[in-house]
């Protein structure tokens, strides 16, 4: 395991990784990013997939865990989702299907599919799972400390109102699964 005190670095890595798996014949590098809320998944997610099409001949997809969650209560489901619906059949190099979640709406709108051919990076809570991992190609754990993060979910939720909800599946899951101990890489 490597550890990064900052996401630029941490970034840059897993970029010269995902090119140096193109250049060896894996036209689909799977990369994983998974974290507590407001860890700064998205925010590593956006730098990799820039980094990649500036260095790279391709955009990579970028697919949202908060995509695939049923809700404030569905962590697990999204795991299963994601598992079924995306990493399944990439790992049968078929086509992925899938349907995004609409929080709005409470239910699943907007199919989406993924036929690979460029690089993939799920980002988190819940991507990095034991059956995930042995998908993926790179696995990212971020650890911040509750402070940051908490802030962070307010800047962007506008409320607490979830959080200790959202923090109690992801306490669970993560003893379960173990995530961090499953990562090749980890930031901040």
């Amino acid at each position: 395991m490597t550890e990064f005190s900052d996401l630029d670095a941490l970034a840059g890595k897993i970029a010269d990784q995902v090119l140096e798996l193109i250049d060896l014949g894996n036209q689909t590098p799977i990369v994983l990013v998974d974290g507590r809320a407001g860890s700064g998944k998205s925010t590593l997610a956006d730098l990799v997939q820039r980094q990649l099409f500036k260095d790279g001949e391709s955009l990579p997809r970028v697919i949202h865990m908060d995509d695939l969650y049923f809700g404030w209560d569905g962590l697990q489901a999204g795991v299963d989702y994601l598992l079924r619906f995306i990493l399944g059949p990439i790992s049968k190099h078929t086509v992925a299907e899938w349907q995004e979640f609409d929080w709005a709406a409470g239910e699943r709108v907007n199919w989406r599919e993924f036929r690979g051919g460029t690089p993939l990076i799920i980002e988190g809570c819940g991507s990095l799972s034991a059956p995930a991992s042995e998908v993926a190609n790179i696995r990212v754990w971020l650890e911040v400390d509750e402070t940051t993060r908490h802030e962070r979910w307010l800047k962007r939720e506008g409320t607490d109102e979830f959080w200790a909800r959202w923090a109690a599946q992801e306490v669970d899951f993560y003893a379960r699964e173990k995530s961090h101990e499953l990562a090749d890489l980890v930031g901040p």
